[in-house]
């Protein structure tokens, strides 16, 4: 295969456009007479000492559990032989309610075992004699308390849940409405993750494309194509602990690093588990908030402490209900069906946090909007752009020991940029990019480097029934900013940036490299990403010797 060819996954033209325009997802029976198992556990996070409760349905009788840490070194933790199980019967709105299946089995969080990410593999036997298999994670947090010398990663479980395609419906696709073809306005984290989540193999396509692109060519989806050919969720590449968090995860802790890793759930919960630490660091694509995770970060930022974003996408406000084990986001239909919009505060309501009602642009916490930036590197929006980021201050702190120049690209050997991004509006000012002043910027940011992006597929050469993204985002953010979708505000909007930045707040400092694709350069051992991830990270932890790792 030449660098500009499509992979072949042997995928009929019929079946690659099922692949990226249909919707599949993971269910109950869905593996037929083979049998399956499937698990979840009753939180995303444990504290020390914590139960941790694993339910299971299972057409076997009869499973194995092993448990490993999932970090710079994998390292057994549990093993457990000859467990029971059954199959349950599951409600058929499961991925808004959650599945409710009885717990199969429960064990305590050993206050030795160090905070991190808890991978678990379940395996039985299926009806054909062949061993059948299911995925699981979850979050051993740390104590309350300093954690001098330490960083604090916060996992993008807010995204994890919203792209959840398990039981038939997430924030993107579903089965609910009367019509059994809308997305979840609320979805459960009390379900199964969807295949690729937790585990994948080391050449899975991310979403950015990794050819050139033909001339006049209609875009094309690997990531998709390969999710269908080989029985995973169309998701596997949006969202999750394999794609994204545990990349940086493993990073740190093999350069030495301290690393303790915290869910969403406790921005939210327990906020004050951020002033242990000097430097709380934000990986991938974390595009879901609420609003007390906000509240958590500024908070945390305004009294000194350091954040260091390495991620993109920071677009959408939701609310949690029943204790955190479900999740609320009316997305594009906020305005037309959140009841809190109409008798509630609308500042709380679950749309893009852009929008006027809200009051709280993402530049407000990070620096950058996702509605600013958006898509690079897939379909029809850049396809053959930038792979990283085009440099504009060198001489900043963060690219010391890079060797890199002004107008030189960052991450272009990792591809760093892309697939989502998060930009400001800018001017370029004797060769130097500024934010504008309707920019909504923080006072005194710095915009170190920035690439171009989009908001829509548009090209004479692409017929739109071979659009995946087309229009429609487009139109969404012209409603946002610009209060109408017509042709000449989806023109304002349209063209877009993804930057990385730096200011200071309060008594704190942030960093915001916006891009959900800063850690496929970590992954891929791009070494200008990787010193600059090192600059900051021992910058904001301040004179802390790394740790020698085994």
């Amino acid at each position: 295969m030449s660098k500009n060819d499509f992979p072949d996954f042997g995928l009929t033209p019929e079946q690659r456009r099922e692949a990226v325009l249909g919707h599949y997802y993971e269910y109950p029976g869905m593996d037929g007479e083979r049998g399956e198992i499937w698990c979840y556990t009753d939180a995303y996070s444990y504290a020390p000492g914590a139960t941790v409760r694993l339910q299971v349905s299972s057409t076997a009788e009869r499973y194995r559990i092993e448990i490993v840490r999932d970090g710079g070194v994998e390292t057994p933790i549990l093993l457990r032989e000859n467990l029971f199980s059954r199959w349950h019967e599951t409600p058929d709105q499961c991925s808004v309610t959650g599945c409710g299946w009885e717990t199969s089995f429960e064990f305590p969080v050993d206050p030795d075992w160090p905070s991190g990410g808890y991978r678990l593999t379940l395996t039985a036997e299926g009806r054909d004699g062949r061993p059948i298999h299911c995925h699981h994670f979850f979050i051993v947090r740390p104590s309350l308390g300093r954690k001098p010398g330490r960083v604090l990663q916060v996992a993008a479980t807010g995204s994890w849940t919203a792209y959840n395609t398990w039981g038939g419906s997430n924030h993107y696709q579903g089965i609910t409405g009367p019509d059994r073809n809308q997305y979840a306005t609320t979805v459960s984290i009390e379900r199964p993750f969807c295949r690729g989540f937790v585990v994948l193999p080391p050449d899975a396509p991310r979403v950015p494309l990794e050819i050139h692109t033909p001339v006049a060519t209609a875009p094309r989806y690997p990531h998709m194509e390969w999710a269908y050919a080989n029985g995973y969720s169309k998701k596997y590449a949006s969202s999750g602990w394999a794609s994204y968090d545990s990349h940086f995860f493993r990073w740190a802790e093999r350069q030495g690093y301290g690393v303790d890793l915290v869910s969403q759930h406790e921005l939210h919960f327990t906020p004050e588990i951020l002033e242990g630490y000097d430097c709380v660091a934000f990986l991938g694509h974390d595009e879901y908030w609420t609003w007390e995770m906000r509240d958590a970060v500024d908070g945390y930022v305004e009294r000194g402490g350091s954040a260091a974003r390495f991620a993109g996408n920071f677009m959408w406000q939701t609310r949690l209900e029943d204790g955190g084990k479900r999740q609320v986001c009316y997305k594009y239909r906020a305005r037309a069906e959140d009841p809190v919009f109409q008798s509630g505060d609308p500042t709380r309501m679950s749309g893009s946090w852009e929008d006027e009602a809200i009051g709280r642009p993402g530049a407000l916490t990070f620096g950058l909007n996702a509605t600013s930036g958006l898509y690079v590197g897939w379909g029809g929006c850049a396809p053959r752009g930038a792979r990283g980021f085009p440099v504009y201050r060198p001489e900043h702190w963060a690219f010391v020991g890079t060797g890199i120049y002004y107008g030189d690209i960052l991450g272009s050997e990792g591809h760093a940029f892309g697939y989502e991004v998060d930009g400001l509006d800018y001017v370029i000012r004797g060769g130097l990019p500024e934010p504008t002043p309707e920019s909504g910027a923080p006072e005194g940011l710095q915009v170190l480097a920035l690439g171009m992006s989009s908001l829509k597929e548009e090209s004479a050469d692409i017929a739109a029934d071979d659009q995946f993204l087309s229009d429609a985002d487009a139109k969404f953010v012209a409603r946002t900013l610009v209060g109408d979708d017509g042709e000449a505000a989806v023109d304002r909007v349209k063209r877009g940036c993804g930057m990385i930045v730096n200011f200071t707040r309060g008594q704190g400092e942030v960093f915001h490299a916006g891009s959900c694709e800063w850690v496929a350069a970590l992954k891929r051992g791009d070494a200008m990403v990787e010193r600059v991830t090192a600059n900051v990270l021992d910058r904001y932890l301040g004179s802390f010797p790394r740790q020698a790792h085994p």
